[in-house]
């Protein structure tokens, strides 16, 4: 099929679409609010009374809770977004987190902290693949790929706003800020529209939001799985490489102080401009599979670049941090390719759960990570890890078919 230009005013139109742009900002809040408790999180500690000592297995803790957060709610939002329509996910994620996020800057304990963060973990869980589903099952199949492009682009540069509230303004201020961009976007939810392939679906008596579904049938839970490893590199340089700056640079001898919220910021404004360039490469090559190869690839040299910076500048490390963060930008290609892989009885359950389980993935790779580097050191540890990870990716996504520009109108089967 032959894309449509993207220079045409009517395409422009159809792209720049309210269920795109509110796509969009939602996932802005969704990554400013997923990124403010790392950015806050030792002043917020100290402000409660944590122990110097203590910081780093407490902010772990928290940490936690608010992943687990994210698995429990990929899985309840999915399914829900099946059952109920993509609408009441979007809208109903965005409030959640948002509430949350006001609540915390008005915390008084730990406790009171971790169930905070579980919340909204929980809200944070639903934003994006009731994003991605409904501007992929509204927008011609041409033009999806343009589409999710703008909300993943446009979403990802909250963590680089999330950096600067969290620099400039007292981690009180921070939240409020979060969660007040969240109130404020659901003032935007008049003129989107439910997605015509659910309202469809609710007529029929084929089973929605079944999650048990794709374990039922050999190839569905393989085509799901290998949409899952084809994103684990994604939070291997997130939550392995990035988050741990400040030690990989000690380790290394980098030249002058180098903070782990700066190298998160570098690392997510690259993010930001290679979800832009992977979705137009996938437009351009009309293929998903090659924009994302592509990608891992680079992925692969950068991560390299990144763990042979010995005696470098801290400058130096930074630019690395964005470049390996532009590697990631496959990101917003991957969401759209799991969603064009599956039915719309099940596209929201597996659209919002994959990202979830990616970003989850982060909790067994430390693990292994540690264990690595007790052995073998910190920096071969990451090769070992980082050269697997996308070593399996890229097999993962030789197994998954080329979906661009299909007719997404299709349902899986129930397989009893």
């Amino acid at each position: 099929m032959t894309t449509t230009p993207a220079q045409s005013p009517s395409t422009l139109r159809q792209v720049l679409s309210a269920t795109v742009i509110v796509g969009a900002l939602g996932y802005f809040v969704d990554i400013f609010d997923l990124l403010l408790f790392p950015i806050v999180r030792t002043p917020s500690l100290k402000a409660l009374g944590v122990p110097p000592e203590q910081l780093l297995e407490v902010g772990g803790r928290l940490l936690s809770w608010q992943m687990n957060g994210m698995l429990l709610g990929g899985l309840l939002w999915g399914i829900l977004g099946d059952k109920k329509g993509r609408l009441s996910v979007l809208f109903g994620s965005i409030a959640l987190y948002s509430l949350a996020n006001l609540a915390n800057a008005f915390v008084s304990s730990i406790p009171m902290y971790m169930a905070l963060r579980f919340i909204a973990g929980l809200g944070l869980a639903g934003e994006l693949g009731a994003a991605i589903t409904l501007v992929s099952e509204t927008l011609p199949t041409h033009l999806r790929g343009y589409g999710t492009t703008i909300v993943a682009s446009v979403g990802i540069t909250g963590a680089v706003v999330a950096g600067a509230v969290g620099k400039f303004f007292t981690w009180k201020v921070a939240y409020l800020v979060g969660g007040g961009l969240g109130l404020a976007l659901l003032m935007l939810r008049i003129g989107v529209s439910e997605s015509g392939m659910f309202k469809a679906a609710e007529g029929t008596a084929i089973p929605r939001g079944n999650f048990f579904l794709l374990f039922k049938s050999r190839e569905r839970f393989l085509r799901y799985l290998c949409c899952i490893l084809t994103g684990v590199p994604v939070w291997f340089v997130v939550g392995i490489l990035v988050f741990n700056a400040e030690e990989f640079a000690r380790t290394l001898g980098v030249q002058g102080a180098v903070t782990g919220g700066l190298a998160v910021a570098w690392c997510y404004a690259g993010g930001a401009l290679g979800d832009l360039a992977s979705g137009l490469l996938s437009q351009k090559l009309q293929s998903r599979r090659q924009a994302v190869a592509a990608f891992l690839v680079l992925a692969l040299a950068m991560v390299a670049l990144f763990l042979n910076l010995h005696g470098r500048s801290a400058a130096t490390l930074y630019y690395v941090c964005m470049a390996l963060g532009f590697t990631f930008g496959y990101w917003a290609v991957l969401v759209t390719l799991a969603a064009e892989q599956f039915g719309t009885n099940l596209r929201a359950t597996v659209t919002t759960t994959v990202p979830n389980f990616v970003r989850g993935s982060v909790t067994p790779m430390t693990f292994v990570f540690i264990l690595l580097k007790t052995r073998f050191g910190l920096i071969n540890a990451a090769y070992l890890l980082g050269g697997a990870v996308i070593l399996l990716a890229l097999l993962s996504l030789a197994q998954i078919k080329e979906s661009f520009a299909t007719d997404l109108d299709f349902f899986e089967e129930h397989v009893p």
